[in-house]
C-alpha cells in the first residue's frame, strides 16, 4: 500500500534507535529483524531475559547478533534508573524497594531508557494492555507541552475515496484510549491528532469536531460539549484550522458542507476527525475499516513527551513495523 511504503521510506531517511519492551514475543523479534534489514531503524534493543530472547530467536531461525538485549536487573543503568524512578514517584509514596520492583517491568524500563536518551522511541503493547502502556508512559515520561491527556490516533487509508479512484489518508481520534473526554480533553485530543497528521502526512490538518448536530441543528448537552471544546481549541491553538460541531457528512462531502456549513473553512475538506467519545470513535473507525475496506493503522499513542507507542495485542509483525515507522517520524531533535 502506497501510504505504508511512504512512511517506511520516510523513516529510512533518518533511522532511529528503537526499543521493543516485549523482547521474547515472536512478532517483535520478526519486526526487529525487518526494521534493521530495511534500515528503518539504526539500532534495535529488545528487553527481556537474554537466554529467553536468544532461544526464541533461534526457534524462529532469526539472527539477532546485531540486536542489543537488555535484562533490566543486570543492565548497566539499573541502579541509576531505580533512583530516577524513585525521585519521579516519591511524592506518591514510592520507596526504593518499590521502585526496584516496578522497573523490572519491561514497559517501565523501556520508558526509562527513552527518558534517558539511550533510545529514540519505544513500541510496546503486543503483549501488555493499553492501560499498562499508558501508566508506564505517564509515570516515567509525562505529557507533551500544551497537552491535557494521553490519547490515540488511527490512520485510515480509504480506497477509492468518495468514488475518486484514489486512496485518501484520514486521521481519526480518539478511538482507543479516553472513554469520555471532558471538553478540555477533547480540545487537547484535536490538537494532538492535528500534529500527528502534519508530522506523518506532511499536509495541513483540517480538523472536524464531530457530533450528531451541525452548527446548531440540534440542542443537547452532548452537542454543547463538542461546541465548547471547539471554542477552547480555537482559543488555545490559534493556528489550527478547526471547526465544529459538524456531522460527518458535512465534514467530508463538499456539496453537503455548502448547505449545512457554508461559512466553514473545514467543512467538506476535513482530514482529521475528532469523535466526541470512545463509543463513537471505536465504532466509527471499525465501520470505515470493514464497510469501506479501509486500512486502519494504529492506535498510535499521542500526547506523551517522547514517542512511546502502543499496539493492539492482536497485531502482526508488519503492524509493529508500521507503528515503528510512524513513531520514528515523531522524534524531535
Amino acid at each position: 500500500m502506497e501510504f505504508i511504503e511512504g512512511i517506511r521510506n520516510k523513516a529510512k531517511q533518518n533511522p532511529r534507535r528503537v526499543v521493543y519492551p516485549e523482547g521474547t514475543d515472536e512478532r517483535v523479534i520478526k519486526a526487529a529483524r525487518f526494521v534493521l534489514d530495511e534500515k528503518i531503524a539504526s539500532s534495535v534493543t529488545l528487553i527481556g531475559n537474554e537466554d529467553d530472547v536468544k532461544s526464541k530467536a533461534k526457534e524462529l531461525n532469526i539472527n539477532i547478533d546485531d540486536v542489543e538485549i537488555v535484562d533490566p536487573i543486570s543492565d548497566k543503568d539499573w541502579d541509576n534508573y531505580v533512583e530516577v524512578f524513585y525521585e519521579l514517584r516519591k511524592h506518591k509514596g514510592m520507596t526504593i524497594e518499590k521502585a526496584k520492583k516496578r522497573i523490572q517491568n519491561e514497559l517501565y524500563y523501556a520508558a526509562l531508557m527513552l527518558r534517558d536518551g539511550r533510545v529514540d522511541l519505544s513500541v510496546g503493547g503486543a503483549v501488555n494492555t493499553t492501560g499498562d502502556v499508558i501508566r508506564a508512559a505517564a509515570q516515567v515520561l509525562g505529557m507533551k507541552e500544551n497537552v491535557d491527556v494521553i490519547s490515540s490516533s488511527f490512520f485510515m487509508v480509504v480506497p477509492d475515496f468518495l468514488g475518486t479512484g484514489e486512496n485518501k489518508v484520514l486521521v481519526f481520534g480518539d478511538c482507543a484510549v479516553v472513554p469520555n473526554p471532558t471538553k478540555e480533553q477533547l480540545a487537547s485530543i484535536a490538537y494532538s491528532c492535528a500534529n500527528m497528521y502534519k508530522k506523518v502526512i506532511g499536509d495541513e490538518p483540517k480538523v472536524a469536531m464531530l457530533s450528531f448536530s451541525t452548527k446548531g441543528s440540534a440542542a443537547h448537552e452532548m452537542v454543547f460539549k463538542v461546541r465548547e471544546a471547539t471554542q477552547i481549541a480555537k482559543e488555545r491553538y490559534s493556528d489550527l484550522k478547526i471547526d465544529g460541531e459538524l456531522q460527518f457528512d458535512a465534514a467530508i462531502i463538499p456539496e453537503i458542507a455548502k448547505r449545512k456549513a457554508p461559512d466553514s473553512e473545514v467543512a467538506g475538506e476535513a482530514n482529521v476527525f475528532i469523535f466526541p467519545d470512545l463509543n463513537a470513535g471505536n465504532i466509527g473507525y471499525k465501520l470505515v475499516e470493514r464497510l469501506a475496506k479501509a486500512k486502519a493503522i494504529g492506535p498510535v499513542m499521542q500526547g506523551v513527551a517522547k514517542p512511546f507507542m502502543d499496539l493492539s495485542r492482536g497485531c502482526s509483525w508488519e503492524d509493529i513495523v508500521n507503528v515503528t515507522s510512524i513513531a520514528s517520524l515523531l522524534v524531535e531533535e
